[in-house]
């Protein structure tokens, strides 16, 4: 299969990109990004794209694809929810939109986080924004849409964080990881295993549209 992805910088595309290089049935990987990632790889292709809201100069280059992983996003610290929802759910739907336009029998998995709000209507602004993609994502005409939703993230085979307090905090906690794992299993994942997940389930489907952390461990398939 060909994959789309986006967010190739990020820790979780990082992890997402190293799994798709790593399993025999995904043919190529076609980056999608606003700044080299300086990856070299036979399965890579890369489109160094500025506007993340209009896709239409690019466009014909989108078709041909099986599966599209979403793995963009951005803290909400220090913003409205005006700027938060711009860049959240306008910036996702656009892709979405352009992905959908060129690949009607697509599988589209999205990256969003454990406290999703799917009511809308919580007091958690990033959570009511990240509901309110996740359900416009689950009502576009996909062949299949997955909603990923992982807690804490630990970064695997030297993948780091973007985010400078990030990779302190993974400094800090890296350590105590194996004891989190035994003390929270259904609330820690790592990128290996959220990103085998993903193309895991971009392959063969999952029984769940909305997958919380304990269904992402369970998605995998050797």
């Amino acid at each position: 299969m060909n994959i789309i992805l986006f967010g190739a910088t990020g820790m979780v595309g990082q992890g997402a990109l190293r799994e798709c290089l790593l399993d025999p049935e995904v043919a190529g990987v076609l980056v999608i990004t606003r700044s080299a990632t300086g990856v070299q790889d036979a399965k890579v292709r890369e489109i160094v794209h500025r506007d993340f809201f209009d896709f239409s100069a690019i466009a014909e280059q989108l078709a041909g694809y099986d599966a599209c992983l979403f793995c963009l996003g951005v803290s909400s610290a220090g913003m409205n929810e005006a700027e938060y929802r711009r860049l959240t759910y306008d910036m996702t739907i656009a892709a979405a939109r352009a992905m959908l336009e060129r690949n009607p029998g697509m599988t589209f998995i999205y990256v969003s986080g454990t406290g999703t709000d799917s009511t809308e209507r919580g007091r958690r602004m990033w959570a009511r924004v990240k509901g309110q993609t996740e359900n416009e994502l689950l009502r576009m005409p996909f062949k299949a849409a997955y909603m990923f939703r992982p807690g804490y993230i630990q970064p695997m085979h030297g993948i780091q964080s973007k985010t400078g307090w990030y990779r302190a905090m993974y400094a800090v906690v890296t350590p105590l990881y194996p004891l989190l794992q035994r003390l929270f299993p259904a609330q820690v994942t790592t990128t290996e295993q959220l990103g085998r997940a993903m193309v895991a389930v971009a392959k063969r489907g999952a029984p769940k549209r909305v997958l919380e952390t304990i269904d992402i461990s369970t998605a995998i398939v050797d």
